[in-house]
């Protein structure tokens, strides 16, 4: 799906400053406007992880393709 290459593209985009922390994010999946991720590494258990999923990936993501509206994280 076309759309799912664009948000992988966007996150690769992030994924240098999540793994300066030491930790990264995963696609899950996209659904009606919907991003779900899964924080990982240092991320998975960081006291900021809301904060970096919506202001850095959700962010972004809106941002830079206007299909998404949300993110969400699954564990």
């Amino acid at each position: 799906m076309e759309i799912e290459i664009r948000i992988k593209n966007v996150l690769n985009k992030i994924r240098p400053f999540l793994k300066s922390g030491g930790g990264d994010v995963e696609f899950i999946k996209y659904e009606a406007g919907i991003v779900y991720v899964r924080l990982i590494g240092a991320c998975h258990q960081c006291p900021l992880a809301e904060a970096t999923l919506k202001t850095t990936i959700e962010g972004t993501l809106k941002a830079e393709i206007e299909e998404v509206t949300k993110v969400i994280k699954v564990d």
